[in-house]
């Protein structure tokens, strides 16, 4: 079973606060080092936990650089009104932005996300 995803950071409970106002999900436990985001159903878990000597990834890769492991995507419905919310919460919009209905931001820690409009 899987059970979440453990997203390094310098401040942890920072960017726990910055992922729980961007979904509207509450923190679930925080304790020295560590927060924890259920996602509202219960069933899966976003953890930040401290990391001594973090090196936030470069998007787009740069050779000798430290590249994204991983990122995450949400799905919007309005990617222009996503973009300013979370930027309003202190992500960063990137230069580059590959598809016309997604778009890379980099949250407080460095970490890529995308924000994806729904065009369903």
């Amino acid at each position: 079973m899987w059970w979440g995803t453990t997203i390094e950071a310098p401040d942890p409970h920072a960017l726990a606060r910055f992922y729980s106002e961007l979904l509207g999900w509450p923190i679930g436990h925080e304790e020295p080092g560590t927060s924890i985001l259920p996602a509202p159903e219960g069933t899966s878990y976003f953890v930040f936990q401290q990391a001594t000597g973090y090196q936030p990834p470069t998007w787009p890769p740069v050779e000798g650089a430290q590249r994204p492991m991983m990122h995450l995507d949400f799905q919007v419905g309005d990617l222009d009104s996503a973009v300013a919310d979370a930027i309003g919460l202190g992500a960063t919009l990137l230069d580059h932005q590959p598809q016309n209905n997604v778009r890379v931001l980099l949250g407080p820690a460095g970490h890529p996300f995308c924000l994806c409009r729904d065009d369903g």
